[in-house]
């Protein structure tokens, strides 16, 4: 069957199974803004307020806290390592 021809209900199922998997985190650092203000952890949020880092801890598959970056550019530099 090609898709042209599938069921809307599969065709749903399957683009909302490829958003979840896109949605989920890749690599094992992350930071996030201090600022309450800031929404998401892009750059352009608050560029200069402090983040704090994340690293993944691949055995309990939670985020731990492993320091502070002064700001947006700092945090880069710890992603990138």
């Amino acid at each position: 069957m090609s898709e042209r021809e599938e069921p809307l209900e599969q065709w749903a199922a399957r683009r909302d199974q490829r958003r979840a998997s896109d949605r989920q985190i890749t690599g094992r650092r992350r930071a996030e803004p201090l600022d309450p203000d800031a929404r998401g952890r892009a750059a352009h949020l608050a560029p200069d307020a402090p983040r704090v880092l994340l690293e993944l801890d691949v055995e309990s598959g939670e985020w731990v806290p492993v320091g502070v970056a002064e700001d947006a550019a700092a945090a880069a530099q710890f992603l990138g390592g």
